[in-house]
């Protein structure tokens, strides 16, 4: 079969495009058909390096942490799935793998694709819905009636995360692009700002919640929107010591976020603000609850028209970086 692997760390995230085995399955294994698989910036963040000190990977390794595919075996202690199913899954972040015509997964990593998607669009949905997913119910813990901002939510994770929030009976605000407008009001958004035309900062004031989505050169801005006691979670400015704990990393792991995150957690604490960092993990379980809310709410993801096949994978890479992309980037294996 084809797989698209990572031979060396490099900062383009240049792939190469091998022929190997189908994988066998272990007893709490699924083997699945691949029909499509999203690119992401996890994508660039694993090839080049920068999260080495979380996962380390033996090389050369199969890229590729969102799918959308068909069973077509099961392991022998596998009870909840059968041949024939369609799933989705962001793929444990220890193996990925989805770049690849077949690929192996716990069955504790999958979910049953939502009803109302077909593959391509199931392929744009679990890594962004466990995000929100994780982030509301856990980092966060919510409750209705909070309010919360989400700078670039038109973009693939604003998608997921404002109809789960909304669920959740939260106050959503957002910034994002004039094109999306009209579908994240449509969405229920409470408020959404053309981030050309309007600085968030100059309106939004007292928000209890910020899912940080652009990085170091919003952070300050962010922060200043927040009310004291309020909590900012960032998907991108990068782990801190905090993070390392809840994880329960090595003693010299967390000396180093705590290094890395001491700048974020000095900004927010001198306004009583807590910075938390995700790193999203693989949950067949949560996929479920995600699944009723998809089908629910009918929930239908974004990706773009401009499709990819297994050998253009460094083409889509490069326009998805491009910035380009209506919606997720696919690579179609059917």
């Amino acid at each position: 079969m084809k797989a698209a692997q990572l031979h060396a760390y490099n900062k383009s995230a240049t792939l190469f495009v091998n022929n190997v085995e189908i994988p066998n399955i272990s007893q709490d294994e699924v083997l699945i058909k691949v029909k499509s698989a999203a690119v992401n910036p996890l994508e660039n963040l694993i090839a080049s390096g920068s999260l080495k000190l979380m996962n380390h990977y033996a090389l050369p390794v199969t890229l590729g942490n969102e799918i959308a595919g068909e069973i077509v075996k099961v392991g022998k202690n596998v009870l909840d799935f059968n041949v024939g199913d369609f799933i989705y899954s962001r793929l444990p972040a220890t193996t990925m793998g989805g770049f690849a015509e077949y690929i192996a997964v716990k069955s504790a990593a999958i979910g049953m694709l939502p009803k109302n998607l077909d593959f391509k669009s199931g392929a744009s949905a679990p890594l962004g819905a466990l995000t929100a997913y994780q982030i509301l119910y856990e980092e966060l813990s919510v409750q209705a009636g909070q309010s919360i901002f989400i700078p670039g939510i038109s973009g693939s994770f604003g998608q997921m995360a404002l109809p789960i929030a909304k669920s959740l009976g939260l106050t959503v605000y957002g910034s994002g692009n004039s094109r999306d407008r009209e579908r994240l009001l449509e969405l229920g958004i409470d408020k959404y700002l053309d981030y050309k035309t309007e600085n968030y900062w100059e309106t939004l004031t007292d928000v209890d919640f910020v899912i940080d989505t652009l990085g170091p050169r919003e952070y300050s801005n962010e922060l200043s929107i927040i009310k004291p006691g309020g909590k900012i979670v960032s998907l991108i400015d990068g782990p801190n010591k905090l993070f390392a704990v809840t994880h329960h990393f090595s003693f010299w792991k967390t000396f180093l976020f705590s290094i890395a995150g001491m700048k974020f957690d000095k900004q927010a604490k001198a306004k009583n603000i807590q910075y938390r960092f995700i790193f999203v993990r693989s949950d067949g379980n949560q996929l479920e609850d995600i699944t009723k809310i998809i089908e629910t709410n009918n929930i239908v993801p974004i990706y773009d028209q401009k499709t990819f096949t297994i050998d253009e994978i460094n083409k889509a890479i490069t326009y998805m970086n491009s910035g380009k992309a209506h919606g997720k980037v696919l690579i179609n294996f059917e």
